[in-house]
This record gives C-alpha cells, sequence and structure tokens, in this order.
C-alpha cells in the first residue's frame, strides 16, 4: 500500500458501522447519532423531478454544472443580499469534492491550511489526498467553541501557508462565527495574502434568532474568499452529492476548472433534482430550521441531566460535541453497539478524537448529530444515560 493511503483514517463517523449492523442482526434497533442524515422529508418537486427525467441517453455534461442549476442559484442567494453570478459557481459532487478542488487549487504538496479544531474529521482524507498539512488552532467546549484569538491564528501562519478554513454553522460543535469574526479572519488573510475558505453548507440552521453572517457578504475581500456549499443538507437530499465552489476570484475558478474537467461532469440527473429543489418553497427551510432547534433543545437538556456529561448549546447546524464520564469515548461507543442494549435499543455515536489534529484531545468526546426526531431522541438519551452507567461499572469498575 502507498504511504499516502496509509496516512488516512478510517472515518469515525461510518469505521463503526460493523458493530451497528451486527447488532441490527441481533434484533437490537439502533438510533443512529453518529452521522447528519436527517429524518426530513426531500421536498416532494425533488422527487417528482428524478421521476419525470426522460432523456434517452445520460449523458456527459459541462464539467462546471448544468447551465441551467449555475444561473438559478444567484436567485437564491440574493433572497440573503449576496450578490453572485452564474460565472462565480462550480458546481461538484458534493461539497466534499468542492473543498478537495479548493484544498488542489490552492496549494502545493506539504503547504498548509490552518483550521480550528475540532473540525469535520473527514476534512483530514480531503488535505491528504491533496498532500496538504493541516495546522489546528484548538477552540474550547467551555468558550461554547467560539473562534480562538485571532493571535492565535497569526502565530501559525508561515511561508507554506496557502489558506484559512473555517465552517460556519460549525460541524461538529454547531458554532456560528459572527460578522466580526469572519472579518477578522478576512483581514488577517489580507494581511498575510492568504485565502479564506469557508463552509456554508448548513446556513439556513442558525438558533435563538441568531443571524448568518456569509463570507459572500465580504465584496471588498472578494479576491481571496472561497465559499463551499452543499445541497445534501438543506433540502434532506444527501444522497444526491451536489454541491458548489463559489468564488470572485477568476483565477480560482478557472484552476478548479482543469479538476472539475478531470473528472468530466458532475451528476447529471442529481442536478436536475438540485434545480427542482430550488424552487421550494421558504416555508419549508422555516419549517425544518424550527424543527432543528426543538430538538437541539430536547437533547441539550437531555445531556445536561445525565451525571457526569458535558455539553455546549449549539448555535447552529445539527450537531453537538459532548464529553462523556468515560475513559476512552470510541470504546464507550463499541461497548454501546456490541455489549450493551436497553430494551432491545442502543445508540451510536461518532467518536471525536479524529476531530482534532492535536493528539490527546477530544478522546473522551463524541459527536452527535440530532436529526432524530424528539420521541426517538428521548429514547437515544436514555439509552446513552443507562450505557455510561453500565460501562462505568463493567469496564472502568467503578
Amino acid at each position: 500500500m502507498s504511504n499516502r493511503i496509509s496516512a488516512f483514517q478510517c472515518s469515525p463517523i461510518r469505521r463503526l458501522s460493523p458493530y451497528a449492523r451486527d447488532a441490527v442482526k441481533r434484533g437490537i434497533k439502533v438510533y443512529h447519532l453518529n452521522i447528519g442524515q436527517p429524518d426530513i422529508k426531500t421536498p416532494k418537486q425533488v422527487i417528482e423531478a428524478v421521476r419525470k427525467y426522460d432523456e434517452t441517453i445520460i449523458a456527459y455534461g459541462n464539467s462546471e454544472g448544468r447551465q441551467e442549476l449555475r444561473e438559478a442559484l444567484p436567485a437564491y442567494y440574493a433572497k440573503y443580499g449576496l450578490s453572485v453570478q452564474a460565472e462565480d459557481i462550480l458546481i461538484t459532487t458534493g461539497g466534499s469534492e468542492a473543498l478537495q478542488f479548493a484544498f488542489m487549487t490552492l496549494c502545493d504538496p506539504y503547504d498548509e491550511v490552518i483550521i480550528p479544531e475540532p473540525y469535520y474529521t473527514n476534512v483530514s482524507s480531503f488535505a491528504h489526498s491533496a498532500m496538504v498539512t493541516l495546522v489546528p488552532v484548538t477552540s474550547k467546549m467551555e468558550d461554547g467553541f467560539a473562534l480562538p484569538d485571532i493571535s492565535e491564528f497569526e502565530k501559525r501562519i508561515t511561508r507554506k501557508t496557502g489558506a484559512i478554513l473555517v465552517c460556519s454553522p460549525n460541524n461538529p460543535t454547531g458554532h456560528v462565527y459572527t460578522h466580526e469574526e469572519l472579518l477578522q479572519l478576512l483581514n488577517l488573510c489580507e494581511k498575510h495574502d492568504i485565502f479564506l475558505i469557508v463552509d456554508e453548507v448548513y446556513r439556513e440552521f442558525c438558533y435563538d434568532e441568531k443571524e448568518f453572517s456569509s463570507v459572500l457578504a465580504f465584496d471588498e475581500f472578494s479576491d481571496r474568499i472561497i465559499c463551499v456549499d452543499s445541497f445534501s443538507k438543506r433540502y434532506s437530499m444527501c444522497g444526491s452529492r451536489i454541491g458548489a465552489l463559489i468564488s470572485k476570484n477568476k483565477d480560482v475558478l478557472a484552476n478548479a476548472l482543469k479538476l472539475a474537467q478531470a473528472r468530466l461532469c458532475p451528476p447529471d440527473i442529481e442536478q436536475v433534482a438540485a434545480c427542482a429543489a430550488l424552487q421550494t418553497d421558504d416555508s419549508y427551510l422555516v419549517e425544518v430550521q424550527a424543527e432543528y432547534e426543538k430538538r437541539r433543545n430536547f437533547i441539550v437538556e437531555g445531556l445536561k441531566k445525565i451525571d457526569g456529561v458535558k455539553c455546549s448549546t449549539p448555535k447552529g447546524a445539527f450537531y453537538l460535541v459532548a464529553e462523556l464520564p468515560v475513559d476512552d469515548a470510541e470504546s464507550f461507543a463499541i461497548f454501546m453497539l456490541r455489549d450493551f442494549n436497553l430494551n432491545g435499543e442502543t445508540v451510536m455515536v461518532a467518536p471525536c478524537e479524529d476531530f482534532y489534529v492535536t493528539k490527546g484531545i477530544g478522546h473522551k468526546q463524541v459527536r452527535i448529530a440530532y436529526v432524530l426526531n424528539t420521541q426517538d431522541l428521548e429514547r437515544a438519551v436514555a439509552c446513552i444515560d443507562a450505557g455510561l452507567k453500565a460501562y462505568r461499572t463493567q469496564v472502568m469498575g467503578v
């Protein structure tokens, strides 16, 4: 095997899936809190658009994406007061590909990208693919995972630094970066002539009447901004794998297009579905946001009642990081799937250690995706409570 692939990690979001499948075979119901797969219904017109797809050949499309989709997206962004043109948009195979394109367009092998940790763990694989080194700045639960002091970012800038990458609303912490935090980052990027990449996949999901600030609103910095977007979470169509890389820097898009041409084109039928998604009535997203906020409130309240569990209250997205009273979160997660059930039910969570670059952090933490209805979340919290007691007695001996 190559040294490159040996440096990859198996995703902590999915690598325990064999244990979950075995549990299901034994007749155990598993509540999946490990993965951001919503149970929210995809808008009906999206499914209908796929059913009505009547081309006689599913042919190659444009490498930059369907013109119809690229021309429809600016109206979506305009709802947020953002001025985006079709020529600023490159359609990608999910937001994941947009991140890979950004890394490979901006960075040479062994260049560096600074990122607040904990971060979406699969970014590590994207970075390894591009032979890019992630340089962490640690955010802390006691601070609500807010942006660390800007001086901590500046300390880590070297001649190898190509960009800073943040996700807002954040996966996995739920923090929503403020206008002021983004401005601090952009001023720093301008000072050192580097790029700011912002993953805005969860922009609709902000809570407590908190206003979302998009990096695309900072026109004066547009030459050094890359925005990553996706249809996956917004319209509950994760399996469609349609995303976008957005930048007003024409050189960035022209060079990213070389990568897009190498993979030929994004999937065509899914782009038809994405076009249909943009016709969704605004009330859909209003209702979905309210539902996630209700779930957020429910699970935070439930977790904080469990002895020894700590978590901050996320301001957005549909994830939180919880610290558990265990010796090792992955060991606990396996125990829950292999050795424990509560009346025939158990829970799958994602251990957080690999959401950090810094070794020794996060080994007692898990990421929880509150993508289930409150009835299921109630059962899941009961499983976690009982499972912790059983684990601490049977495994830790306390």
